[in-house]
């Protein structure tokens, strides 16, 4: 039981995210463009070192070296055709040109915070540190993704209270996918094999969708300022490592 409570927790933490665009309600659009960019950085690292020091570290402690790496491909390649063919894509602009993919986006997001529980539940059923650092990985992508979303939402045509309410709706499927991966997972003995999966879809996120993100930026000083956090996101992602054990 104190699993499922780990479980509960990071899925509705991470599902509170979705009202991060509330704080965002009284800057001006300079102040927000501005702190997402930094976000987005520190995001990407967060993945890629996720990814790289915990999941498939993980991974290849419970499984042959060719059948993890194998996985993490088939992650690689789901999210890239979810990204495609169900239009759902970062933006962290808080403006783009999808007015009339409004609802296409909520509907993607709700089907990917589903797979992040299912992520986070066979993270917890592995090992409680690796839950906590999955955790942080979905989380520190949810906050920029959230916030981009949130504008996305408003530039479409939702009134900001609106577009809180159906964000926070789509992002309560993680706890779905959480209650759903415990009692699932935890018997079929498919919980490892969700890690390399995971791994694959935050390598592609990170590669794909955020660094050139950071890419976009021409100036320097604030390009620096992003990498930075990039490097922040990963270091922190190893100190977890090396003072958890996770």
């Amino acid at each position: 039981m104190e699993t499922l409570a780990w479980i509960l927790l990071a899925t509705i933490a991470n599902s509170l995210l979705a009202l991060a665009g509330a704080v965002t309600l009284g800057w001006s659009k300079k102040t927000l463009n501005r702190i997402l960019h930094a976000l987005v950085g520190f995001s990407a690292g967060a993945l890629l070192g996720g990814a790289f020091f915990h999941l498939i570290a993980e991974s290849l402690e419970e499984m042959p070296t060719m059948e993890t790496f194998y996985i993490v491909f088939v992650g690689f390649i789901l999210f890239f055709l979810i990204e495609r063919f169900l239009h759902w894509h970062h933006c962290h602009k808080g403006k783009c040109d999808v007015h009339a993919f409004s609802y296409m986006i909520l509907f993607g997001d709700a089907i990917h915070n589903f797979i992040d529980g299912l992520i986070i539940a066979a993270s917890f059923l592995v090992d409680i540190g690796v839950g906590i650092v999955t955790t942080i990985a979905v989380m520190s992508h949810e906050l920029p993704q959230e916030l981009g979303d949130f504008g996305v939402l408003v530039y479409g045509g939702f009134g900001r209270k609106k577009a809180l309410l159906y964000n926070f709706t789509a992002q309560l499927t993680s706890v779905a996918g959480g209650m759903i991966g415990f009692f699932f997972l935890g018997s079929s003995g498919l919980a490892v094999y969700l890690l390399p999966f995971a791994a694959g879809g935050f390598i592609y996120i990170g590669a794909s969708d955020l660094i050139p993100e950071l890419h976009k930026q021409e100036n320097m000083k604030k390009a620096m300022t992003a990498f930075a956090f990039f490097i922040i996101g990963i270091a922190f992602m190893i100190a977890i490592k090396l003072f958890s054990g996770a």
